[in-house]
């Protein structure tokens, strides 16, 4: 791909790049900062709540009640994306519905169901986490790393 970059352009190359840059679509940026931003907002603030609800009704701490709102985020993010619903909202707000929790939700459940023609084993079970997989090994990897050094912490400052 660097290769491209230092080669020389014919004439004909050069035209054609100009031509196609005045037919490009121009870029709304502003316009889709400010949707992904609000729909991303609006995401987080459902979660935000939604652990309010679990501590002030459910008796829940505040370190445990995370844990049933993101459930609650999966689940309904799931059920969007079999539905239709997400992928209608990630056309409008681009970028802000890639969330973690939601946009790796949505990732999983839609690989799931575009392959489940091919049967429940090697279909569904094979092909979930082709796309997903990556996050989970880098995670648990960078999880891993992140332990590391925290232990060597506390062993030096123990020393």
């Amino acid at each position: 791909m660097s290769s491209k970059k230092n080669k020389k352009l014919t004439p004909v190359q050069q035209e054609y790049q100009a031509f196609a840059k005045t037919k490009e679509p121009k870029r709304k940026v502003f316009r889709n900062m400010c949707r992904a931003f609000i729909v991303g907002g609006t995401i987080c603030t459902i979660g935000q709540i939604l652990q309010f609800i679990f501590i002030k009704y459910f008796d829940f701490k505040e370190t445990t009640a995370g844990n049933p709102a993101t459930a609650i985020l999966i689940i309904t993010t799931v059920l969007l994306t079999g539905l239709g619903v997400y992928d209608k909202i990630a056309q409008f707000a681009g970028a802000g519905t890639i969330i973690p929790v939601t946009g790796f939700a949505n990732t999983v459940a839609s690989s799931a169901i575009e392959h489940r023609s091919e049967g429940y084993v090697l279909g569904v079970g094979g092909n979930m986490f082709k796309i997903a997989g990556p996050v989970i090994t880098y995670g648990v990897f960078s999880a891993f790393i992140v332990a590391l050094i925290k232990i060597t912490i506390k062993w030096l400052g123990g020393m």
